[in-house]
């Protein structure tokens, strides 16, 4: 570390070019963004196509560059269910491995819904935008499409809040 009339600074630690591999042996996991949201006792879902079978997920997605956690949870909510909305909580950030070994570090939200656009196409893959209980969803676990689907909603029905705030993006 130096120190100069602006203050201390830290050297920069050598990484990898956006889109580059990680260099050997770092953990890059996945970062991903999902949205519990709740509408009359049910949840909005998806049902989406993956590797030859229909499987339920909350609308979620991958973290974009240049945009915050927040912004990542309501354009996937948008681009997966034709559902504007508008995040009250954090839920929590889920840390999982993949079947194959691929890692996430996933971030859920609470979220009301706004507005529904149904003259929007969803995105690729994406079956069918639709509304269960949570009793509905843990009787179907098989068809989860991975144990974080039910580990939100079960953190969300425990009533699992914290504040957006605790979420900072710095410029």
């Amino acid at each position: 570390m130096t120190v100069s009339a602006a203050g201390p600074s830290i050297p920069s630690e050598p990484h990898a070019s956006a889109g580059s591999p990680p260099e050997a042996g770092r953990w890059a996991p996945r970062v991903t963004v999902a949205t519990v949201v709740a509408r009359a006792g049910q949840l909005l879902l998806v049902e989406e196509e993956k590797q030859g079978r229909r499987v339920l997920n909350q609308p979620a997605g991958h973290l974009e560059p240049g945009e915050s956690l927040v912004e990542a949870a309501v354009r996937e909510t948008l681009e997966e269910t034709a559902w504007e909305v508008r995040p009250t909580a954090f839920i929590g950030a889920y840390q999982w491995n993949a079947a194959d070994g691929t890692p996430f570090l996933r971030f859920a939200f609470a979220a009301e819904p706004v507005a529904h656009h149904p003259e929007r196409a969803l995105d690729h893959g994406i079956v069918q935008a639709l509304w269960l209980a949570p009793a509905a969803l843990q009787a179907d676990m098989a068809r989860l499409r991975s144990p974080l689907v039910w580990q939100t909603v079960s953190d969300w029905l425990a009533g699992q809040r914290y504040p957006l705030s605790l979420l900072r993006r710095l410029p």
